[in-house]
């Protein structure tokens, strides 16, 4: 349904929900859960994306959960729905409790592999690309994209 909706007004009807999204949050503190998927190539390496809202830096990609939804579930969902890609060797790596905006969140971070070339609809994503672990430190991620990663151990102490 939403594709019939033109990809500019779409993306701004993304910026303005992201935008209510985190006023409502700050004011109802509700609790929210997502997944964020750390996908891997077949040489080692980690795709990140841009949002078309939100910080333009570079983040893991994901999405909130719905009510009583398996997290793995989510996992493939949101990779369906936002690269167009299936997951192989789907397996989970940690559960982060931390505060998004002023809410309580639950973040299940997944790492798998891709049944195809992810791509991006230009509408929520605005870029996706595959980065080496030693590229991680030269490009700018979002706070919490960066802070996942330290904690995995994808940044050395002194980075």
């Amino acid at each position: 349904m939403l594709k019939l909706i033109p990809a500019p007004l779409h993306r701004l009807a993304l910026r303005i929900g992201y935008r209510l999204r985190k006023y409502f949050w700050k004011l109802a503190r509700p609790d929210v859960a997502g997944v964020a998927v750390l996908l891997r190539d077949a040489d080692g390496r980690l795709l990140l994306v841009r949002h078309s809202y939100g910080p333009r830096s570079w983040a893991i990609p994901g999405g909130g959960m719905r009510a009583n939804e398996d997290p793995a579930e989510a996992a493939r969902r949101e990779m369906r729905e936002e690269l167009g890609c299936e997951l192989a060797e789907l397996r989970v790596l940690q559960v982060f409790d931390e505060n998004l905006s002023g809410a309580p969140h639950r973040a299940h971070v997944y790492t798998a592999t891709t049944t195809g070339e992810p791509r991006i609809d230009g509408r929520e994503l605005l870029e996706a690309r595959w980065f080496a672990a030693e590229e991680l430190t030269t490009i700018s991620c979002t706070r919490v994209t960066f802070k996942r990663l330290k904690t995995l151990g994808f940044y050395s102490s002194e980075s």
